[in-house]
């Protein structure tokens, strides 16, 4: 996923960085992915300590304390949930975004995979790239069947996310 909103980032003409920590290498096991853009080329290359935003793909955690770790006051949080409840989380994020990455996931691919899903979701609720910029990414990696239903999950997880302004409480 990462690298896919990085290629996406290049392809506005911005600069990206994109490289994952891994735990134990077996499906399932934590990941956590760090992210940089800037419109100069980015150097610096380590760890992420205080995002500005943080992106949650698994949706047992979407209420857990440890997702707020670091982010830096009147940071942006993109969640994978069916359910989102403004009064769960800290009133110095000055964003909340949510959608059901997972129940988009189990329509359109028939599987729990997430990550286009959250790629449109992230566009929405950041405005930092643009859905087209996303799309054209994901047609430069599938093909058939297998992109028009990544296609789609990226479309309803841009149009579906839900967004919550943390400090005024506004819903959209």
């Amino acid at each position: 996923m990462a690298q896919m909103l990085a290629r996406a980032f290049i392809h506005e003409g911005k600069c990206a960085h994109a490289f994952p920590r891994f735990t134990f290498e077996r499906r399932g096991a934590p990941v956590v992915t760090f992210f940089r853009f800037d419109d100069k080329p980015v150097r610096e290359r380590t760890e992420i300590y205080y995002p500005d935003c943080s992106v949650v793909i698994d949706p047992r955690l979407a209420h857990s304390p440890v997702i707020f770790e670091g982010v830096k006051p009147s940071g942006i949080l993109v969640l994978n949930t069916a359910k989102l409840v403004a009064e769960e989380y800290p009133d110095n994020l000055s964003i909340i975004g949510a959608v059901d990455a997972t129940g988009i996931g189990l329509l359109e691919l028939g599987s729990p995979i997430t990550n286009t899903c959250m790629l449109g979701a992230l566009a929405r609720v950041t405005g930092w790239v643009q859905l087209d910029s996303i799309l054209q990414v994901l047609k430069e990696s599938f093909a058939g069947r297998v992109l028009d239903r990544n296609l789609r999950c990226a479309q309803r997880g841009f149009q579906e996310a839900t967004i919550i302004a943390a400090s005024s409480e506004e819903k959209t």
